[in-house]
């Protein structure tokens, strides 16, 4: 019964969880992999996993740990990758639009804590307060990260497309952020 209930997690989460650490992540295979190994520390504790309130934040908190983990063991990669020796912006992502790829190439340019806030906010849906609390960091810091990203990622992908596209990047009086 136990592991019905992970299938059911699974069947609902997977896709959702995988988007939200490719974004992070910005490796595709990355992202499956965090998740997949996600979905394994829940099989092999099947009944602490049935007594957690939220499994899909708890699952997307053990695949943020895990891709975290992994991101340190790979710093000297991402060491080349950002010096323009190296850039996974050309890898192809078989599935995905050009503007998905784009948006995680921009994304890949913040700053890890800058990147995982705005997912979190962004693309997993959370409130500020829930990023905060994934996080482990205040809501005034999750407010500033997103603001200072948000202009980021705006410079960013201006070069793409007219800042005009970007209504996610607007404040609550629908003015662009300076």
């Amino acid at each position: 019964m136990e592991q019905d209930q992970i299938r059911e997690v699974y069947a609902a989460s997977a896709p959702r969880l995988v988007s939200q650490l490719f974004a992070m992540t910005g490796d595709y295979a990355e992202a499956q992999d965090v998740v997949q190994e996600a979905f394994v520390r829940a099989l092999a504790r099947p009944g602490r996993f049935r007594q957690v309130e939220n499994p899909e934040a708890w699952l997307r908190t053990v695949a943020l740990n895990t891709a975290r983990s992994r991101y340190r063991r790979r710093a000297l990669f991402t060491r080349l990758a950002r010096s323009g020796r190296l850039d996974p912006a050309d890898q192809h992502v078989t599935g995905l639009s050009p503007d998905h790829v784009a948006l995680v190439a921009a994304l890949q340019r913040l700053s890890r804590t800058a990147r995982e806030t705005v997912v979190l906010h962004h693309i997993a849906d959370l409130s500020v307060s829930q990023v905060a609390e994934t996080l482990g960091c205040s809501v005034e810091a999750v407010k500033t990260r997103l603001v200072r990203a948000r202009r980021a990622l705006a410079g960013h992908l201006d070069d793409r497309v007219p800042a005009a596209a970007h209504p996610s990047f607007l404040n609550e009086r629908g003015t662009r952020h300076a």
